[in-house]
Protein backbone atom coordinates (compact mmCIF):
# COMPACT_ATOMS: atom_id res chain seq x y z
CA UNK A 1 0.00 0.00 0.00
CA UNK A 2 1.16 3.53 -0.08
CA UNK A 3 2.38 5.40 2.52
CA UNK A 4 1.14 8.87 3.10
CA UNK A 5 3.70 11.31 4.49
CA UNK A 6 2.45 15.25 6.51
CA UNK A 7 4.68 17.68 6.70
CA UNK A 8 4.45 21.62 8.40
CA UNK A 9 0.66 20.57 10.17
CA UNK A 10 -0.51 19.09 6.65
CA UNK A 11 0.80 21.93 4.65
CA UNK A 12 2.80 19.62 2.43
CA UNK A 13 1.44 16.07 1.90
CA UNK A 14 3.01 13.35 -0.25
CA UNK A 15 2.53 9.76 -1.41
CA UNK A 16 5.12 7.58 -1.39
CA UNK A 17 5.49 4.82 -4.61
CA UNK A 18 7.71 2.35 -6.24
CA UNK A 19 8.04 4.11 -9.78
CA UNK A 20 10.04 2.85 -12.73
CA UNK A 21 12.36 5.39 -11.90
CA UNK A 22 12.71 4.14 -8.49
CA UNK A 23 10.84 5.78 -5.07
CA UNK A 24 9.46 8.54 -5.39
CA UNK A 25 6.76 11.17 -3.87
CA UNK A 26 3.97 12.27 -5.64
CA UNK A 27 2.23 15.74 -3.64
CA UNK A 28 1.14 19.20 -2.87
CA UNK A 29 2.60 22.15 -0.96
CA UNK A 30 0.28 24.94 -0.09
CA UNK A 31 1.18 28.14 -0.66
CA UNK A 32 3.74 29.32 2.11
CA UNK A 33 7.58 28.93 2.55
CA UNK A 34 9.24 25.30 3.68
CA UNK A 35 12.82 24.15 4.25
CA UNK A 36 12.92 20.19 3.84
CA UNK A 37 16.60 18.15 4.04
CA UNK A 38 17.34 15.40 2.13
CA UNK A 39 18.94 11.82 2.62
CA UNK A 40 19.03 11.15 -0.74
CA UNK A 41 19.58 13.22 -4.23
CA UNK A 42 16.24 14.36 -4.58
CA UNK A 43 14.93 15.34 -8.86
CA UNK A 44 11.75 17.65 -8.17
CA UNK A 45 9.35 18.38 -10.56
CA UNK A 46 6.78 20.64 -10.79
CA UNK A 47 3.40 19.81 -11.79
CA UNK A 48 1.29 22.43 -12.14
CA UNK A 49 1.77 26.35 -11.11
CA UNK A 50 5.43 26.93 -10.19
CA UNK A 51 7.98 26.59 -7.26
CA UNK A 52 10.17 29.22 -6.05
CA UNK A 53 13.74 27.70 -4.42
CA UNK A 54 16.76 28.50 -3.42
CA UNK A 55 19.33 25.73 -3.21
CA UNK A 56 22.17 24.83 -1.09
CA UNK A 57 24.87 27.21 -1.67
CA UNK A 58 23.19 29.77 -3.67
CA UNK A 59 22.05 33.75 -3.16
CA UNK A 60 19.57 33.69 -5.42
CA UNK A 61 16.29 32.08 -5.52
CA UNK A 62 14.99 30.67 -9.06
CA UNK A 63 11.62 29.80 -10.25
CA UNK A 64 10.82 26.41 -11.62
CA UNK A 65 7.76 26.22 -13.59
CA UNK A 66 5.27 23.51 -15.10
CA UNK A 67 7.29 20.41 -15.70
CA UNK A 68 10.68 22.14 -15.07
CA UNK A 69 12.71 19.79 -12.62
CA UNK A 70 15.49 20.66 -10.41
CA UNK A 71 18.30 18.89 -8.37
CA UNK A 72 18.56 19.17 -4.96
CA UNK A 73 22.05 16.99 -3.80
CA UNK A 74 21.97 14.54 -0.78
CA UNK A 75 22.23 15.56 2.70
CA UNK A 76 20.93 19.08 2.76
CA UNK A 77 18.63 21.64 3.12
CA UNK A 78 16.68 24.09 0.87
CA UNK A 79 13.92 26.59 0.74
CA UNK A 80 11.18 26.75 -1.47
CA UNK A 81 8.36 28.94 -2.02
CA UNK A 82 4.91 28.20 -3.17
CA UNK A 83 2.45 31.40 -4.40
CA UNK A 84 -0.75 29.11 -4.98
CA UNK A 85 -1.42 24.97 -3.91
CA UNK A 86 1.34 23.19 -6.29
CA UNK A 87 2.07 19.36 -6.89
CA UNK A 88 4.78 17.73 -7.55
CA UNK A 89 6.91 14.78 -8.13
CA UNK A 90 10.42 14.20 -6.16
CA UNK A 91 12.44 11.14 -7.28
CA UNK A 92 14.96 9.88 -5.02
CA UNK A 93 18.41 8.65 -6.41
Amino acid sequence: MFKTNQYFDGEVVSIALESAEGKATVGVMAAGEYEFGTATIELMTVISGQLTVQLPGETEWKTYKKFETFVVPKDVKFKVKATEDTPYLCLYK
